[in-house]
């Protein structure tokens, strides 16, 4: 008889933990935890943003998320976009909103000013 995991519940703060293991797994810089859940009108509890260096390896960080994601929890992203362009992939997570950029489009688009009211968390580099 197969075992059937079922879908665990977890905190938003667990969910971003977890999302940031997954960009660690590869290899992804400038990690970045933004604690929304006191900024007025805010739609997330989280923003987890990193960088990666080419088009392959953000697809390759943001499988990662999903993969670390789906393996605790069993839970899917509500939404996954821009894996065709390659520049900045989005995964939704509802409560956390992950955000995988090419440097050069993270430093155009500036998300981390744009929510400048949260609550900042940067993961070391070589942290794993």
């Amino acid at each position: 008889m197969t075992e059937v995991k079922l879908k665990k519940e977890i905190s938003s703060q667990e969910l971003s933990q977890l999302v940031v293991k997954g960009m660690q797994e590869r290899k992804a810089t400038n990690i970045v935890v933004m604690d929304l859940r006191k900024v007025k009108n805010a739609f997330t509890d989280f923003f987890v943003v990193c960088s990666g260096n080419s088009d392959t390896q953000i697809d390759a960080i943001s499988e990662s998320v999903d993969k670390e994601v789906w393996e605790a929890t069993r839970t899917n992203p509500r939404s996954m976009e821009g894996k065709a362009n390659r520049e900045w992939i989005l995964v939704d997570y509802y409560d956390v909103v992950v955000h995988v950029f090419k440097k050069d489009r993270r430093e155009f688009y500036k998300l981390e000013e744009l929510w400048g009211d949260a609550e900042f968390t940067y993961i070391d580099d070589d942290a794993v």
